[in-house]
């Protein structure tokens, strides 16, 4: 199989799929909603309340912070995260106007 050929979508439609990957996966969900509840968390933390290896959530933080939903300052050895908010609202807004567009829609079925 050949590559993913994102380039016949829409810079938008691009973005949204990078966005949809932050919720992709459950454990990048815990680690979001974590975050999101602490307003700021040290990497640390974050292994001490996932039943995960911090190999994984090492692995799932680099991909929240590639998509930029999450931003992180390192003060070694510590590497604090948090929530980005100005791309947690895109992603609330992108989805928002996605979702939205379906409201009082008659069924097809």
């Amino acid at each position: 199989m050949g590559a993913t050929k994102t380039e016949i979508f829409t810079d938008q439609q691009n973005r949204m799929a990078d966005l949809a990957k932050a919720f992709a996966h459950p454990a990048r969900v815990a680690i979001l909603q974590l975050l999101a509840q602490k307003k700021a968390c040290v990497c640390g933390d974050i292994v001490d309340e996932l039943p995960l290896a911090q190999a994984t959530v090492s692995q799932h933080l680099k991909e929240l912070k590639r998509i930029g939903i999450i931003q992180g300052s390192i003060d070694p050895p510590r590497v604090c995260y948090c929530i980005n908010e100005p791309v947690w609202e895109e992603a609330r807004q992108v989805f928002g106007e996605v979702l939205d567009s379906f409201v009082n829609q008659k069924s097809c079925c």
